[in-house]
């Protein structure tokens, strides 16, 4: 039949089965990384205790509820927009100005 000199000549046996074994190796330890990387990523994610608390479902409905208390107390019909500076424009001077002009009014 086929004898060891005829394999090492052909060339699919030379070339082909590395490259085929390459390919499927490859895609099994890159697998094995990645799930790796993903591993450590959960472990990342995880909160604290207290803030996994915070973070509860069942408790946040009541947390809307407090929060809607707190603004309903506000008083929302006196309430003023004030220009925020822009980025060339130094933010000390223009809430000096902004506050001189306040104060002016009152």
């Amino acid at each position: 039949m086929f004898s060891l000199k005829a394999l090492r000549r052909n060339k699919t046996v030379k070339y082909g089965v590395p490259m085929l074994l390459l390919v499927v190796g490859g895609s099994f330890g890159l697998r094995e990384f990645t799930q790796i990387r993903y591993d450590a990523q959960k472990l990342r994610k995880k909160l604290d205790p207290s803030l996994e608390s915070k973070v509860d479902v069942e408790k946040q409905s009541s947390m809307l509820e407090v929060e809607y208390e707190k603004i309903k107390e506000l008083n929302l019909e006196k309430w003023k927009n004030i220009r925020g500076p822009r980025p060339w424009e130094d933010s000390r001077e223009l809430q000096e100005q902004q506050r001189s002009k306040q104060n002016k009014k009152d």
